[in-house]
């Protein structure tokens, strides 16, 4: 297992690489739903301001 996580001597590379694809992932996900939350809203208003 150690080997694994070593990745052969180059995880000081490897392994941020990693770390900062899974934020931006996250954080792309966190933004689409902040989106998708206020494209809601926006819908809901549009709605009430035609009835």
């Amino acid at each position: 297992m150690n080997d694994f996580l070593a990745m052969g001597g180059y995880a000081a590379f490897v392994w941020p690489a990693w770390g900062l694809s899974v934020l931006a992932l996250a954080g792309l996900v966190v933004f689409a739903l902040a989106e998708r939350r206020a494209a809601a809203e926006r819908l809901r208003r549009l709605e009430q301001d035609e009835a």
